[in-house]
């Protein structure tokens, strides 16, 4: 019962990833600045499913004015970058926890099982488009991720995507806590935009079989 006590007294100190501004990600991380990130990607164009897929989202849904809205655009990109990929696995609003940090994350990559395991890529919507506090989190969730990968022995890199459906900024921290940011990808031009998204799922998918390497 006092070990019980204990643990719940532990798990209160953990502050949630939407609670950081900006500058307390920074400082958690260490970080001063991101350095920049050129991905090495191949344009990937959409398929025709997509297009179509597309197509009657924007004439089902208004995909601007909402939140919840936004996440059929980013659902339905995400799953065209990663098909036909049948070796990961998206989770939507998954609980993550390290040591002192906890939420839940808007979509987590990791291999394709039952249970949550050895987290690769986060992606934090910006909400209201607000790409700094959408940051903020993705800091930190990264964070959290390469705490846990850690725990199993595992000392990768871990991404990161900070989008509102329209836009799209990757980013990746190293084990050395060297943070890398992408500049930012409009959909306007979906054959850029699905292939980082393609690329930084490659990397996931390396990962996930033992073949380390980025650029």
């Amino acid at each position: 019962m006092k070990q019980s006590k204990k643990q719940n007294k532990k798990q209160n100190k953990k502050q949630n990833f939407s609670s950081f501004t900006l500058s307390q990600a920074y400082q958690h991380l260490g970080l001063v600045m991101l350095k920049p990130w050129a991905i090495d990607f191949v344009p990937k164009e959409p398929s025709q499913f997509f297009l179509q897929r597309l197509d009657r989202l924007q004439q089902t849904f208004d995909l601007r004015a909402y939140e919840k809205s936004k996440e059929l655009l980013i659902d339905a990109v995400c799953e065209e970058a990663l098909y036909p990929n049948s070796a990961l696995k998206i989770w939507k609003g998954a609980a993550l926890s390290s040591d002192d940090l906890t939420g839940n994350v808007d979509y987590l990559m990791t291999d394709r099982k039952d249970y949550l395991d050895r987290p690769y890529l986060c992606i934090v919507e910006a909400k209201k488009d607000d790409f700094e506090q959408g940051l903020a989190q993705c800091l930190v969730e990264m964070a959290a991720c390469l705490w846990n990968n850690r725990q199993v022995g595992q000392e990768i890199p871990v991404f990161g995507i900070v989008t509102n459906g329209e836009t799209w900024r990757f980013y990746r921290l190293d084990p050395d806590q060297q943070v890398y940011e992408s500049a930012p990808y409009a959909i306007g031009s979906w054959p850029i935009v699905l292939g980082c998204l393609h690329r930084v799922f490659q990397w996931c998918l390396a990962h996930s079989q033992g073949a380390i390497g980025e650029g």
